[in-house]
């Protein structure tokens, strides 16, 4: 099938079974068959390899992953796409159709469930992007059985998942997903591949979870927590987000305790790596439980 060919097609899928796209869930529906390709070969699916589809939609790149993994298990929220999905892919005996919100799922219990003894599990998604980060925090925050993650997403989210301290992308996102995984921007696509076009570009991100994280804070949600406000206002200094946030300690308190841990008063919390932020994190954690 050409590229043309496989434009239509998507065309034909939304015309054929009177689907009318919902803006409210995010559906932009990709129809370049050549980035659906690159995005498994990003992936690296394999037959030893089962994967977890986020948001199949009409089933453009579903059709790619079930040719090439040993397993596809697809999520998809809207009522109105399951008979479409079924009608092209329940009969392939690699793939089972969820129509269930990924957010209320018991992620490592599904695992179980349809994937007993495979090698490695691979989530792969074009991600909604208002709903973006709480799928991918979901994973890294539940999961202790996936092992990769490809994901599309807007091309800003994109930059600030990897991006690296001291740039302006780098933001409490960044220091959390970074925290349980390393990330990888892979490439970007273009928002005139979808159907319908959406504002902005997106990019496709790959994210590898750490089997053992070597630093540990005291408390994992109190150092969530903390990440985020330290960057309450990005144009605010360290010690002045700090100061606003845990109020009962004057400003005096807080400069005293950033020149002990070998930090400048002046410093923003987008100069800190994640070893800082635990660091920082555990003292303030202690001193406030007291």
């Amino acid at each position: 099938m050409s590229t043309d060919d496989f434009r239509n097609s998507v065309k034909d899928l939304l015309s054929n079974n009177q689907f009318r796209i919902k803006k409210h869930l995010g559906q932009n529906f990709l129809k370049d068959r050549n980035i659906l390709q690159k995005i498994v070969r990003e992936a690296k699916i394999t037959k030893n390899v089962g994967v977890i589809e986020v948001g199949p939609g009409l089933g453009s790149l579903t059709e790619y992953l079930i040719e090439s993994a040993k397993k596809v298990v697809a999520y998809e929220v809207d009522n109105d796409l399951i008979p479409i999905l079924q009608k092209r892919f329940l009969p392939c005996d690699n793939f089972e159709l969820i129509n269930q919100d990924i957010l209320t799922v018991d992620i490592d219990h599904d695992i179980d469930t349809f994937f007993p003894g495979y090698e490695e599990i691979v989530v792969v998604a074009n991600l909604p992007y208002y709903i973006t980060t709480p799928i991918l925090m979901r994973f890294l925050e539940t999961s202790k059985k996936v092992s990769r993650m490809i994901l599309m997403m807007q091309s800003e989210v994109g930059m600030r998942v990897t991006s690296k301290p001291s740039t302006k992308d780098y933001n409490a996102l960044t220091v959390v997903i970074n925290y349980r995984a390393e990330t990888k921007y892979l490439f970007k696509v273009p928002k005139t591949v979808f159907v319908p076009e959406p504002n902005v570009d997106s990019a496709i991100i790959e994210i590898n979870i750490r089997k053992n994280i070597e630093k540990k804070p005291i408390d994992e949600p109190f150092f969530f927590d903390f990440v985020h406000r330290c960057f309450t206002q990005r144009r605010k200094t360290l010690l002045n987000n700090l100061r606003e946030t845990y109020s009962q300690y004057d400003r005096a308190y807080w400069e005293a305790l950033l020149i002990e841990m070998g930090f400048v008063p002046t410093i923003r919390a987008e100069a800190l790596n994640i070893d800082d932020f635990i660091n920082l994190s555990d003292r303030v954690c202690v001193m406030i439980t007291k």
